[in-house]
């Protein structure tokens, strides 16, 4: 057995932070976004703000096609505790990307959604966000039981997650 050295250890490339999904959900959202030329700067590159503008736009479709159509307004807050992307390839104005979303470590209180954008077929960011579910008064509570099994509809088995 051949021993490493410190120097040969930190020169080992590290493993993508974000999780990679290697199964499918039994569900798995997807939304349509045209970049336009609003979307990028002067190189013709996607401003990478808009990425966490498009979770927020998908997150709230999802919540509002697939999980409640009232938001759940009446009962408490979605709160996002932490938010994430990652940038695999450059998009441009004028392509189609579809957004593909999933849950991830769904708790009673919790849950993360997974988002995938591709550009014809490819990966072109992955990004994701911890969700927290609130009281109007942002008291953390439990989620209804009906949402949490929408919820689940959508969840990767965390044992079927890269980071």
């Amino acid at each position: 057995m051949l021993k490493q050295t410190a120097l040969q250890v930190q020169l080992q490339p590290k493993p993508a932070p974000l999780p990679q999904p290697m199964v499918e959900a039994s569900k798995t959202f997807h939304h349509t976004i045209d970049i336009y030329l609003k979307d990028s700067n002067a190189y013709a590159n996607t401003y990478f703000s808009r990425y966490f503008e498009w979770q927020g736009v998908c997150r709230e479709r999802w919540f509002h096609r697939c999980i409640s159509a009232d938001m759940l307004q009446t009962t408490g807050v979605f709160i996002t505790k932490c938010a994430h992307q990652e940038y695999v390839h450059e998009t441009f104005p004028f392509q189609e990307v579809d957004c593909q979303l999933n849950t991830f470590e769904v708790k009673q209180c919790s849950f993360y959604l997974l988002f995938q954008f591709m550009v014809s077929g490819s990966v072109v960011s992955t990004g994701y966000q911890q969700v927290v579910f609130a009281s109007h008064d942002k008291r953390i509570q439990r989620l209804p039981e009906h949402i949490l099994r929408k919820v689940r509809e959508y969840e990767l088995p965390t044992a079927s997650i890269r980071n």
